[in-house]
């Protein structure tokens, strides 16, 4: 049987992408990376009588499954989905989607869903829970809340002025705590989420420039709410370097969780990805090559960043303190602890 393709909508950070597909027995919405590998999936309807059970033969051969009578509202079957009919709505973080039939919720894919671990998506025609779905309306009271604020922080995110209301927010705390800003790059190509950098040169006590992002804070990081951990972060780098080359690694990480669908938090260290010795970062001549960074909070010797609130959420800052290779091999081994507390800003600028 040929399999259709009923609706196709990339999230807003180009990292995953939604698919309702169809062999006209069965619907069911994947969700996939660039590379096209599924990360989750929910059965959306059959559009033939159920059968008892699970049909192996469709699912050994890639096609669509079909709900067996006991997973379903509708074992008689429903009409086939209308393209024209269907919308999406993306999570704040990219990592999770909702999917509507004529404003009516027709499933969601959490951004936790795993299909190899047994957690599908939730379907409205699912009945309790199946490998391939489980029932949207027994997960409601939890569900609605996300979408409700999916819905709201998109609404308020389309709206004339709100990233450059946001903008002077960021850059209002960032003079409250570091000084006025001196240059501005944007780091994100127009792409979202927008990032840009704030350039706050030395003053009276400080003789070194602090370098922020302004814009990561302005969507959850995706994954972070499993962990527990800060949903929202601005990164900074102390640096007595010529500003301009230092910004370049906000280019490599402004982006970075939404692109690869992750979090940065305390302790976390990132490997430079081009050739050895073109890293922005230097420790001087004669000193060994810089390879990365690790990202801390508050470490010693840096201006205090706590006060700063959007959507609800603290903002943290993580600085970026540089490191050699063997330092980044001595964390991903040990654990960022055995390096960190002696890692003062003024050692690494």
């Amino acid at each position: 049987m040929t399999i259709e393709a009923v609706l196709t909508s990339p999230n807003p950070y180009g990292s995953r992408t939604l698919t309702v597909e169809t062999d006209r027995a069965s619907s069911v919405a994947y969700l996939r990376d660039a590379r096209g590998t599924v990360h989750g999936a929910v059965w959306l309807a059959n559009h033939v009588p159920a059968p008892a059970t699970i049909d192996l033969v469709r699912a050994n051969t890639g096609l669509p499954p079909l709900m067996p009578v006991g997973g379903t509202k509708r074992p008689e079957g429903t009409p086939l989905l209308d393209p024209a009919a269907i919308s999406v709505l993306w999570f704040e973080e990219g990592d999770g989607v909702a999917l509507y039939e004529r404003q009516e919720l027709l499933a969601i894919i959490p951004g936790w869903a795993d299909m190899a671990r047994g957690m599908p998506g939730y379907a409205r025609d699912a009945a309790g829970e199946s490998p391939f779905a489980w029932s949207l309306s027994e997960a409601l009271e939890g569900l609605s809340p996300r979408v409700a604020k999916a819905r709201a922080y998109w609404h308020w995110r389309r709206a004339e002025g709100s990233w450059e209301s946001f903008q002077q927010f960021v850059m209002g705390h960032l003079d409250s705590r570091m000084g006025p800003a001196g240059r501005y790059w944007d780091v994100s190509g127009d792409r979202l989420p927008l990032v840009g950098v704030s350039e706050r040169p030395p003053r009276d006590g400080r003789g070194f420039t602090v370098l922020s992002t302004v814009g990561m804070s302005c969507q959850r990081m995706p994954t972070a709410e499993r962990y527990d951990t800060s949903s929202r972060v601005e990164l900074a780098l102390a640096t007595r370097q010529d500003p301009r080359v230092a910004a370049r690694v906000f280019a490599w990480l402004g982006q970075y969780p939404w692109r690869s669908v992750t979090w940065l938090g305390h302790g976390h260290t990132a490997r430079w990805f081009q050739r050895p010795g073109t890293f922005p970062l230097s420790l001087g001549q004669g000193e060994q090559e810089l390879q990365g960074v690790i990202m801390l909070a508050d470490p010693p010797g840096v201006p205090e960043t706590n006060g700063f609130m959007f959507g609800g959420d603290a903002v943290r800052w993580l600085w970026l303190i540089p490191l050699t290779d063997v330092e980044l091999r001595l964390v991903a081994d040990r654990g960022h602890e055995v390096i960190s507390e002696r890692l003062a800003v003024h050692t690494r600028i």
